[in-house]
C-alpha cells in the first residue's frame, strides 16, 4: 500500500488534476451550452462528457502518462475509451437521477463530475497505465 501513495499522490496525479481541469472546462462549457440551447439534461450530460473525453486523451496521452507505441497504444486507447464509458455512465445516471428528483442539472453534474473523476482517475492510473513500482 505504501508504494501506491506516490502513484495516487504524486506530480502525475497533480498533472492529471491540471488536465482533468482543462477537460472539464470543455465538457462544462459545453453542457452548459447545450443546456442554452434545450438539450434535455442527461443527453446534454453524455454529449458534453464525450467532447471533455477526447480533449482529456489528446492532454493525457502528452502530458501525463506513458502512452505505449504500436499495437499497444491501440489497447490504450481502448482501455481510455472504456474507463471513459465508467465516467460517462456514472455521469449521465448522476445527472438523469438528480434532473428527475428535481435537482438543478448542473448541481448533479458537479457531483457527477467528482464521482467520475475519482473513478476514471482510479482505472487509468492503476489500469490502463499501470505504472512499473520499484523494487522496494
Amino acid at each position: 500500500m505504501r508504494d501506491l501513495i506516490p502513484v495516487l499522490l504524486g506530480a502525475r496525479a497533480l498533472r492529471y488534476l491540471g488536465v482533468s481541469v482543462v477537460a472539464l472546462g470543455a465538457d462544462m462549457g459545453s453542457f452548459m451550452l447545450l443546456l442554452h440551447l434545450g438539450v434535455m439534461a442527461a443527453p446534454a450530460s453524455a454529449l458534453a462528457y464525450g467532447l471533455g473525453v477526447a480533449v482529456h486523451w489528446c492532454l493525457c496521452a502528452r502530458a501525463v502518462f506513458a502512452v505505449a507505441d504500436g499495437p499497444a497504444r491501440w489497447v490504450q486507447k481502448l482501455l481510455f475509451v472504456g474507463s471513459a464509458l465508467v465516467g460517462l455512465g456514472l455521469t449521465v445516471g448522476i445527472v438523469g437521477i438528480g434532473a428527475r428528483a428535481g435537482f438543478d442539472p448542473r448541481l448533479a453534474k458537479i457531483v457527477a463530475v467528482g464521482v467520475s473523476f475519482i473513478a476514471t482517475w482510479l482505472l487509468r492510473s492503476l489500469v490502463i497505465f499501470k505504472p512499473r513500482l520499484a523494487a522496494a
